[in-house]
């Protein structure tokens, strides 16, 4: 009961999409929902439906947040970004 509470609060008041997103298939699913009607009203695959369930079963809460990765590596030296800031 009190995990739902908080799923509710999380729908309320979470301001990363991802993560707004992610409550609200746990909620539906919680409800009874099925898994094609969450899809059809997300616009999301069954995949990523089922994922974001089992995902929460296995992780609880912390399965709601976004991982994002650090994005690509930097390919231009330290020394060469100095040199490129004088000459810009």
């Amino acid at each position: 009961m009190e995990e739902g509470r908080k799923i509710q609060r999380i729908t309320r008041t979470a301001k990363d999409p991802v993560r707004l997103r992610r409550a609200i298939v746990v909620l539906m699913s919680g409800q009874g929902q099925a898994v094609g009607d969450i899809t059809s009203l997300l616009q999301v695959g069954e995949d990523y439906v089922r994922d974001v369930i089992h995902a929460f079963n296995e992780r609880g809460f912390a399965a709601l947040d976004p991982k994002w990765s650090g994005g690509r590596s930097r390919t231009i030296g330290e020394a060469i970004r100095e040199r490129i800031c004088l000459i810009a």
